[in-house]
Order: C-alpha cells, then sequence, then structure tokens
C-alpha cells in the first residue's frame, strides 16, 4: 500500500490503483523505489515533486520516500506517470556544509551529534551508535549526508546505518552488523535462479594512499606506518604469488590516521577477487511464517546449493520488481556489491565534484634577512614564526657570514658630578725580588786638598798614673828605649830610624819600654851584657805639649768605588682608602660615521631552540636546521622558534633564513 503525505507529513490520500511497486535496499546506500499510477488517476494530483510516499509490503512497513523527477508516458499502448523515490536520508543532502569544518579528539557519537546538528531543518535526531572511535575529520563544501556517511569510514570493522521514519523526527543508527546466518537459500527449496561472478581485476593487495595535498607535499601514511607508504595483505600475497599495487588518492583526507584506516578497510575488500552472488529466491515466509525463510538487507544467508560448498554470505542488496503482483519475487545481491557502470561514473563525477571545491593550498617559499653587531653576551636572536596553516615544513635553511663590528657614533653627552671610587683595603704589598751583586762607582780623578787652617796652642794631657814597670828579660849588651803612653808597634813608625840605626851598629839588642806618648826627653840607656831584667818607677805625672798654627793637606789620588748588593725585596703597606674624583659639567659633541673595529671574532656558537648546532666557522652556507628544531611527536612545532648565532668577542652577524612549506588555502578573513 502507497499512502501520499505533504511536506508536513499529513496524509493526502491512498494511491490504491499504483502498480508496478518496486523498491530497493542497498547496504548502507541511499535506497530507491518507484511506481506507476494511470495517466487519468485523479491522485495524480496529489503526487508532487519531494511529496513522501510511504511503502508498506502487506503488513511489512518498508519506508518513507519523497517523489523526484516523475516520467509521465502517453502512446497508443500506454497512458501511465511513472515516479522515481528516493529513501527520506536524502532530506540530510539538502543541507551543505559550507566552508571548513574541523573536529579533532571527538567520539563518534560527538561528531555524529555535531553533524545533525547542522541540519536547517530537524528532520533527523541521533539514536544508538554502537562505536567509540576519536578520529579527527575535516570537511570542506560537502552535503551533510557525505559528511554523516564518512564517520565510519576509517573503521576497521563492518558496520551498518539503520534509520527509523516511523516516527518524527526520524532516527539514526549506526550499529554492528550481524556475523552469524540467521535465513537459508537452498536448491530445490526456495532457490529460483543463481549467478555467481567472480572478477580477479579488482584484486589488489598493496595499496598507496594519498591524501591532501600535492607533489611532495600531498599526504600519506609514513608517518604513522613506520616510513611505509603503502599497507598491504601479505597472506593474500603469498597466496596468489604477486603483489598487484594500487594508488588510491581522496584528498578529502588531511589527517593520515585516517587515510590509513581508510586504506585498511579498503585492502580488506579488494585483496581477494570480487565475486558477486545475484540470486532470485521465493520468500516463503509468507506460507511457512518461519524467520529463515525471510530475507533482509544486512542479515547473512547461508547458501547449500549444488556444485557449491556451503557459504555464508552477507545481502547486500534486497530488491522486489513487483511488490503487488509477484509479492513473493525477491532479488538478493550476496558478498560483493557490483559496481555497474553507472554506479562508478557517479561515484567518480561525485568525487571529482567534492576535490574541486576542496582546497588544497600551494607550496611556498619564505626568505628572513637578518643583520646586527652581537658579542659573547648578546647573540644575535633570529626569531621566526610558523603558522597553524603550514601542513609540511619541507625545509628550513640557515646561511651566515661574521663581519666587523660596526658603530655609527664616537662620543656622547655627560653632565659633571662628584665621583667617589669604590673602597679599596689596604695592605702589605712586597715587590719582586731583586738579585744582589757587586757595582763599581763611575771613577774620580784625585786631587790635593788644603783643610782649614787650625790655630796652635798649648794642651795639657790627662794625668797619668805613675807604676813600677818591669820590661821582659833580655841578653847582651844593649839599648833601652822608654816611651810613654801606648805601645811599641804603635810608636815604632815615628821613631827616630837614625837611633836605632846606630843602636844596631852597637852590636846590642834594642829594648822598648811603652810608657805611652812621645819619645821621653829622648830617654835612653844602654844596657849590660848577659841576661837580666830592667824595672823602671815612674811616678804619676802629666804631659803638657803645644800644638802651633798648622794646616793640612790631603792628596786623593784617582779612584772608584764598589759595593755588594744582596738579593732583596720592598714591603710596601698601602691602608684602606677612597678616591673622590670631580668631573665638571661637560658635554661630549658626537662624531658621527660608520666605524669598524679591526679585529673579527675567532668563532661562533649556534643554538636552534636550545640545541646546539655542531658548527663553530665565522662564515657557513646552506646549513639544515630541521633537525634541531623543537618537535612534538616528530613534527615540527607551529609556533615560534628562536636561532641564536653566539660569536666570542664583538662581531656582526649577517643571517638569511630560507623555509619551504606547503599550506593550506583557508584563513580567517578577506582583508
Amino acid at each position: 500500500m502507497l499512502t501520499v503525505k505533504n511536506q508536513s507529513f499529513v496524509d493526502q490520500a491512498i494511491l490504491e490503483n499504483a502498480y508496478g511497486i518496486s523498491y530497493e535496499k542497498t547496504f548502507n546506500e541511499l535506497w530507491g523505489a518507484s511506481f506507476s499510477l494511470p495517466l487519468n488517476d485523479p491522485k495524480n494530483a496529489y503526487c508532487n515533486s519531494l511529496h513522501y510516499i510511504e511503502i508498506v509490503d502487506e503488513d511489512e512497513y518498508i519506508g518513507l520516500f519523497r517523489i523526484i523527477p516523475k516520467k509521465t508516458l502517453k502512446n497508443e499502448s500506454a497512458k501511465e506517470v511513472t515516479y522515481q523515490l528516493e529513501h527520506v536520508l536524502a532530506t540530510l543532502l539538502d543541507k551543505s556544509m559550507f566552508g571548513y569544518k574541523q573536529t579533532v579528539n571527538l567520539t563518534t557519537r560527538e561528531n555524529l551529534q555535531m553533524l545533525i546538528d547542522q541540519q536547517t531543518i530537524k528532520h533527523w535526531k541521533l539514536g544508538t551508535v554502537a562505536f567509540t572511535r576519536r578520529f579527527s575529520y575535516k570537511w570542506e563544501n560537502e552535503n551533510l549526508l557525505s559528511c554523516i556517511f564518512s564517520i565510519p569510514q576509517p573503521f576497521d570493522v563492518d558496520y551498518q546505518w539503520t534509520w527509523d521514519t516511523q516516527s518524527y523526527p526520524w532516527t539514526l543508527n549506526l550499529v554492528e552488523v550481524e556475523t552469524e546466518p540467521t535465513c537459508e537459500i537452498r536448491e530445490r527449496y526456495n532457490l529460483i535462479g543463481l549467478e555467481v561472478t567472480e572478477n580477479p581485476m579488482g584484486i589488489y593487495n598493496r595499496i598507496y594512499p594519498l591524501g591532501y595535498g600535492e607533489g611532495d607535499n600531498q599526504l600519506t601514511i609514513k608517518s604513522v606506518n613506520n616510513g611505509i607508504p603503502y599497507v598491504e595483505d601479505t597472506e593474500s600475497i603469498k597466496q596468489l604469488g604477486f603483489v598487484k599495487e594500487y594508488i588510491w588518492a581522496d584528498t578529502r583526507f588531511e589527517d593520515p590516521n585516517s587515510l590509513m584506516a581508510s586504506a585498511k578497510g579498503l585492502l580488506k575488500e579488494w585483496k581477494k577477487p570480487k565475486v558477486t552472488w545475484n540470486v532470485t529466491a521465493a520468500e516463503l515466509s509468507r506460507i511457512t511464517g518461519l524467520e529463515k525463510d525471510k530475507f533482509r538487507m544486512g542479515k547473512v544467508v547461508r547458501i547449500n546449493v549444488d556444485d557449491f560448498p556451503v557459504t555464508d554470505l552477507r545481502i547486500k542488496k534486497e530488491s522486489k520488481p513487483d511488490v503487488t503482483g509477484e509479492p513473493w519475487n525477491v532479488s538478493l545481491t550476496l558478498g560483493d556489491l557490483d559496481d555497474d557502470l553507472g554506479t562508478t561514473q557517479t561515484d567518480l563525477e561525485r568525487r571529482q565534484q567534492i576535490n574541486e571545491l576542496y582546497a588544497q593550498g600551494a607550496t611556498n617559499i619564505s626568505n628572513y634577512s637578518y643583520n646586527d653587531n652581537a658579542d659573547s653576551e648578546n647573540p644575535a636572536e633570529i626569531l621566526v614564526y610558523f603558522p597553524d596553516e603550514i601542513v609540511r615544513l619541507n625545509k628550513a635553511i640557515l646561511s651566515y657570514k661574521t663581519d666587523k663590528f660596526r658603530a655609527y657614533e664616537r662620543a656622547i653627552k655627560g653632565g659633571g658630578a662628584v665621583v667617589k671610587s669604590t673602597s679599596s683595603g689596604g695592605g702589605t704589598t712586597a715587590t719582586s725580588s731583586s738579585g744582589g751583586g757587586v757595582s763599581k762607582s763611575t771613577e774620580s780623578g784625585g786631587s790635593t786638598t788644603q783643610t782649614s787652617s787650625s790655630g796652635g796652642g798649648t794642651s795639657k794631657s790627662t794625668e797619668s798614673g805613675g807604676g813600677t814597670t818591669q820590661t821582659s828579660a833580655a841578653g847582651g849588651d844593649h839599648y833601652h828605649l822608654m816611651f810613654e803612653g801606648g805601645s811599641a808597634v804603635e810608636h815604632e813608625e815615628s821613631m827616630d830610624k837614625e837611633f836605632f840605626a846606630n843602636a844596631s851598629s852597637t852590636g846590642g839588642a834594642t829594648a822598648r819600654v811603652v810608657l805611652g806618648g812621645t819619645i821621653a826627653n829622648n830617654l835612653y840607656t844602654r844596657g849590660s851584657s848577659g841576661n837580666h831584667t830592667h824595672s823602671v818607677s815612674v811616678p804619676s805625672h802629666s804631659h803638657e805639649f803645644s800644638t802651633p798654627n798648622h794646616t793640612h793637606s790631603v792628596s786623593i789620588p784617582a779612584h772608584s768605588h764598589e759595593f755588594s748588593t744582596p738579593n732583596h725585596s720592598h714591603n710596601v703597606t698601602i691602608p684602606n682608602h677612597t678616591h673622590e674624583i670631580t668631573l665638571p659639567n661637560h658635554t661630549h659633541d658626537i662624531e658621527f660615521g660608520i666605524f669598524k673595529l679591526e679585529q673579527l671574532p675567532s668563532k661562533v656558537k649556534i643554538t636552534v631552540d636550545g640545541n646546539t648546532v655542531p658548527i663553530t666557522a665565522l662564515n657557513g652556507d646552506d646549513i639544515d636546521l630541521i633537525p634541531y628544531l623543537s618537535k612534538s611527536g616528530g613534527k615540527v612545532n607551529r609556533g615560534w622558534h628562536t636561532i641564536l648565532i653566539t660569536p666570542d668577542n664583538l662581531g656582526r652577524i649577517n643571517a638569511q633564513l630560507y623555509t619551504q612549506f606547503f599550506i593550506q588555502s583557508r584563513g580567517g578573513g578577506e582583508y
């Protein structure tokens, strides 16, 4: 039975004259249906485009559809109007996701709910979601149904979309599929016809997936697959004995994890020959009432026919060509769905439309120049910023040269002041030791020098007490000479030489008696011969002598003096003290110009985000900075990065930073 409903879901008419009613339910795809009415049926007036048709097969509710292009046929043999229908799931095609939308680290339910909430008219609500995955998704200029259907595509398990359109808003579910057979097709029981198509041309056991981008900047799975750009099935390769490769590109994917998961899902389908079972069977459940005799899309059916092994396959498509004329006749597609030319062409066209609308971006090159003075305390600091829109950073190359320090003036203005130096503690300081030695003075010529004159006079000596003195014994004839004061040695040079000569001629010995002073009145005697002694008694007495006026002449010959200096050092003690300096108010004229130091630094140190680059030369070209830039998960961080070039002395750094990157064609404004 077919019932027409208007846009407000109010029943308008029951189409009791409808014939040629058919429907087709395809696994995880949009369903379709059709029917015809006589051209003169007045209820054609209710069957307007986009009005709703509810289909019930006897007592079983099939679904709610809406009318899309109708075809009117009028000729001698037929006068009818044929209506094509699409399931109301197609209402999600009415909403477009304009622009760019991205989700990160949301669950499957959260992603689906976000998409369901995008509806302009809330026809659908979210029901059961049997999966929890946290894939990252990105959409751009797609319809809402395509976005929703893309959510489970990266799953590595089978899934099924189901829906309930008997209550409004309609309910959309994402559930697990049945894995056990619940119905059966047997020869000579309910099998009418069987056609098996095996297509080995669809076998691919190695897939190279490509996503967003172009050329070298196109997304691959190497970053999440140990550097390997493909996924493969080793068991299939072993069975077939060869590798069959396929390059699969879908630029809607911008996340490598999602891209790889989708590739694995395709590999699961493509690793074996595509076998399609087209079966025509009699649905006997109308007679037997048994569930095993009822065939429904998504269920697993057991095939038990001659010439084939018993096989369990999923029903991928369920259709009835004539619900009213042959309600028992059902056509089933099992195993793999055939991709006929129409299906393939439609899919390619749709993907082409989506890919044309997707922003792919472009490869960019950027140069940054830096020129400034630097020293060991103040390095050349080069800051570079990588925006989030950079999809891939291909290169970051540094080249630099070190030049002489450069200044642009020579004096600055200053005011006078009293400045007190910092205090200095006193102390004892020893000079370095000096080795001694013998030094000779400069020579001096001799001369005669006359002292100042001295007047004469009479002087009285100090009195001397008398006494008896015994000379040492002497033998033989001799003379005795007596002195007053001093010793014989002291007066020997002043004695009368002639006297001693005469005394000697007598043959006697000369005895000298020391009495002190000058010769005592020429007092001397000749001694007797033979050994003897003399005793002399000298009474207490004094002596007077007269010194006339006189001068003394001293003759100094040419001479020099030698003196010896031993090893020595000098100690200096400096007390605690400060110094005060008074500077009067003053100014300095500035001398403008370009002034360079004569010397260059001897080396430099380069660090990138705190990582040291093993290069110290004053000049360097084409230095790859990628290994030294800070990273997260092996990918260079987006945001600020710091490059420091530190010379060991005053110098000037001239640097050039060259980057190549692939950037998305997306932004926040139109300025």
